[in-house]
């Protein structure tokens, strides 16, 4: 019995020792490592799993692969210098390839903030600085992280606030400051990381206004815009902005001021600034200027810039500088329109006006006694074609204007040939001025200069594409050509105080 025992346990032993060991199997763990949010491929990230397998790193695709690891449930390590370590979740299954995407993020845990930026130029207090500023400032990274900035330029003159971001760079070129106006400027940066730096703050003025004498209107970007400037055009100095559409300007030296028109929604009304252009503020509200073709109304100060003189369809109306005290001065009795009015510092009683129908013609130039609220002398009527500019001497006694003696009327209103007139009120005699005015061209918009030797116009080609210029004509002169000198390039409706 013992024997048959030894030998059945024999034949079990031979036949296991016969049987295949099975393993557990091999399957792949493969990837990727990416910037977390760009998707940037990371490389030398080094891959580890636990349990242990091989430990490999990331190509310069941010590609890894793990090959031969065995059959089970793993979690699989990502880690790079400066970013912050991350796992995920891997099953491997026999013969088949298991992949992973990891997104590391940026580690804050050692990063450095920035260094505090410091201001160069202009440099703290500086005065008499140009309307054209390069602003330059120090700053620097504690490591290599990318740093952007943001330059805030304050103008505490208007009140205003200017932001310039995401600068990359130390310096910033900006133009078209305030002149005359006192700025403050600061510097922060950001590594998008830690916390913003800001710099001190630095102040510094800008060059004074010029006392310039010459005013005009230049179209940019659609916009009428509002310039002074000196006689040489080498000190032009932007008063209004190109946002709003402002044309023609009138200084007044007494009150200090220069009025002006601007286009407010669907209206037309009367504002003053100071000479500088800061101070804007709206004068005429419930009643705006009105009338045919707001491009060809004009509107006066009365005498010392005391009130406002401006018309309204048939009616013209006087109004304070502050808006108050609107008054009814005069109104046609034909109803006719009225488009023009000129004064005179030395006769507070005598104006001028201009009327025309809807059309802009049948023109009517007389001058008004406001105390009589009549008319007085009859400056021209009965002509053809188009007429306008007037303007007042000082002594009340000579009265310029401009008239198309071409004759033509049409509905487009072109004025074809259209020429500088003098009107003597004593003697009741009308003389052309004779100026270089090329045939083709219309010489509009005529002004007395202070001193009355010389009148200011706009000349312009008579086709609608034509570009206006602000020419000079100089009455003492005793040339008979060539004496006209032109100011300024692309620009009209002067004024000269």
């Amino acid at each position: 019995m013992k024997k048959a025992l030894l030998i059945i346990l024999a034949i079990l032993a031979f036949s296991c020792s016969e049987d295949p060991i099975e393993d557990t199997g091999f399957g792949t763990i493969s990837g990727s490592v990416v910037l977390d949010g760009e998707n940037t491929p990371l490389a030398n990230v080094k891959i580890s799993t636990n349990p242990v397998t091989n430990t490999v790193f990331t190509d310069a695709n941010g590609a890894f692969i793990i090959e031969e690891a065995p059959v089970g449930d793993y979690s699989v390590q990502a880690d790079l210098e400066g970013y912050i370590t991350a796992f995920e979740a891997a099953r491997v299954e026999e013969n088949r390839t298991n992949n992973i995407v990891f997104e590391l993020e940026v580690s804050t845990a050692n990063n450095k903030a920035p260094l505090k930026p410091v201001l160069v130029t202009p440099e703290d207090t500086s005065v008499d600085v140009a309307t054209t500023v390069d602003f330059v400032w120090t700053s620097g990274s504690n490591d290599e992280d990318e740093l952007t900035y943001t330059l805030e330029l304050r103008n505490i003159t208007a009140n205003t606030s200017e932001y310039f971001e995401n600068l990359i760079d130390t310096t910033l070129t900006v133009s078209s400051l305030q002149r005359g106006a006192q700025y403050i400027w600061q510097i922060t940066v950001t590594d998008d990381i830690n916390q913003e730096v800001l710099s001190e703050v630095s102040q510094f003025s800008t060059i004074p206004n010029p006392a310039n004498a010459f005013h005009f209107a230049r179209v940019i970007n659609g916009n009428s815009v509002i310039f002074s400037s000196d006689q040489n055009g080498t000190d032009v100095v932007q008063l209004t902005h190109s946002s709003h559409n402002s044309f023609r300007p009138r200084k007044n030296t007494q009150a200090g001021k220069v009025a002006f028109l601007r286009t407010v929604g669907g209206d037309t009304h009367i504002f003053t600034m100071n000479l500088d252009g800061t101070a804007t503020r709206q004068i005429t509200a419930a009643i705006p200027v009105n009338g045919f073709r707001l491009s060809a109304i004009n509107f006066a100060w009365a005498q010392n810039g005391s009130k406002i003189y401006y018309p309204n369809f048939d009616k013209l109306y006087s109004i304070n500088p502050d808006g108050s005290g609107r008054e009814l001065l005069y109104q046609t009795t034909n109803g006719s329109l009225i488009s023009e009015v000129a004064t005179t510092d030395l006769n507070d009683n005598i104006i001028v006006l201009k009327t025309n129908n809807t059309l802009g013609y049948d023109t009517r130039i007389f001058t008004v006694s406001l105390s009589a609220g009549t008319e007085e002398t009859i400056i021209l009527e009965n002509e053809d074609g188009a007429s306008g500019g007037i303007d007042l001497s000082a002594n009340a006694d000579e009265v310029i204007y401009t008239r198309d003696i071409s004759g033509s009327e049409n509905s487009s209103y072109r004025i074809f040939q259209s020429r500088l007139f003098k009107y003597d009120l004593n003697s009741s005699t009308e003389t052309q001025i004779q100026t270089d005015v090329d045939q083709g061209e219309n010489d509009l918009e005529a002004r007395w200069s202070p001193s009355e030797g010389e009148i200011i116009l706009t000349r312009k080609g008579n086709n609608s594409a034509a570009e206006p210029a602000v020419y000079m004509i100089d009455l003492n002169s005793s040339s008979t050509s060539g004496s006209d000198i032109q100011l300024f390039p692309n620009a009209s409706m002067p004024d000269w105080e």
